[in-house]
């Protein structure tokens, strides 16, 4: 089966580069789905990587494209209310008549992240377990259901959220990172997973951990609408590895070797708290990987290098220790994307780290988009 391919909007780039023209980004989206790419992404962070919204940027996209799926890479969850945050999702998943894919993550470990949230009032070291209770909130209230909730995060009686979402259950929820903890919760929570480990090894590893956990699709536990209404566990983990979302620092989880031991489902719902609140959808082995194309790989390597920097403030060397990142020429780049492929990954989300995005895009469509899956 030919592997879905995404494509992430350049929202930080534009605030990077003083574009204030948003009506290109929605022009980007739109020449996306006519070039056959799967998927559009945008990414989250107000404050410590300044860019346009994403879920109204989201709704824009929606609005002016037809087929292409639509997905955060990654949304910050723990910085909104569930409420208000499940409300937005169903909304959105409705104008976009059932196309969305909703990337969670907590926030990477670093002082920038942790000024975040700070400036949003929200407790830096509890964000784990609020995103997980917020998770099981807002499935439940996508039911349709009236849900009552008291938990260590948020508390409500009687609360019916309409319009439910256009997807049974909700819109599908894909978590990132590497190591025990993140597979654990994203094999417990997630419809997906959307990690960026910087080598196909990593990667099979840390896939075949996940597996060896029980993904929603094989767990004999994987839950119902009815989930309980207190959620959340005592992990109070000040580490969660993030896609777009996250900061340029290590994490204890972001281990591209992380071994996670047998257990069954029941023994994971003990320890880490209440299973995913369904079943509607499948699990997806995902990736998020960064690209420069150039006929000479040396140009390539600079121009990531200029890209790269620009963006996070921190040396290539350090970023690319963590991040799957590749510079060279567009066949080299399919081969290094389709060893990822081969390895399990199922949806593929590409940021181009260029500074003409439009031309980039072009690029990559025309000579590496058809080679993807060739392995």
């Amino acid at each position: 089966m030919r592997p879905k391919i995404g494509y992430l909007l350049p929202t930080r780039d534009w605030t990077v580069l003083g574009n204030q023209d948003l009506s290109a980004l929605i022009e980007q989206a739109r020449l996306a789905e006519e070039l056959g790419f799967d998927s559009v992404w945008a990414g989250d962070s107000p404050v410590t990587r300044p860019r346009v919204d994403a879920l109204m940027m989201l709704a824009a996209v929606a609005a002016t494209t037809n087929r292409i799926t639509l997905g955060t890479a990654v949304l910050l969850p723990a910085l909104r209310h569930p409420l208000l945050l499940a409300h937005q999702l169903a909304t959105l998943d409705g104008i976009a008549d059932g196309r969305l894919i909703v990337g969670m993550g907590g926030g990477f470990a670093h002082p920038n992240t942790e000024a975040q949230f700070e400036a949003l009032g929200v407790g830096f070291k509890r964000r784990i377990s609020r995103m997980e209770e917020s998770i099981d909130i807002m499935r439940r209230l996508w039911t349709g259901e009236t849900v009552s909730h008291q938990g260590g995060h948020f508390a409500f009686r009687e609360v019916t959220l309409a319009p439910k979402p256009v997807q049974a259950g909700g819109p599908p929820i894909w978590l990132p990172g590497s190591g025990e903890r993140a597979l654990r919760r994203a094999a417990r929570l997630g419809d997906g997973w959307l990690p960026y480990p910087p080598t196909q090894k990593g990667y099979a590893e840390d896939l075949n951990a996940l597996t060896s956990v029980g993904t929603p699709q094989t767990s004999s536990t994987a839950g119902t609408s009815e989930a309980s209404s207190t959620v959340g566990t005592s992990q109070t983990s000040s580490t969660a590895g993030t896609v777009e979302a996250s900061s340029t620092a290590g994490t204890s989880e972001a281990s591209s070797t992380a071994s996670i031991p047998e257990a069954s489902p029941t023994d994971v719902t003990r320890e880490y708290g209440s299973p995913r609140a369904s079943t509607a959808h499948p699990f997806t082995p995902a990736l998020y990987a960064t690209i420069c194309l150039d006929e000479d790989p040396e140009r390539a390597r600079h121009r990531l290098r200029t890209s790269i920097e620009r963006y996070y403030n921190a040396p290539l060397e350090f970023v690319e220790s963590i991040q799957a990142m590749f510079a060279g020429t567009p066949e080299e780049a399919a081969n290094w994307l389709n060893g990822y492929i081969e390895e399990g990954a199922q949806h593929v989300v590409i940021r181009l780290a260029v500074d003409d995005h439009r031309a980039a895009m072009e690029e990559f469509a025309a000579q590496v988009l058809p080679k993807m899956g060739e392995i």
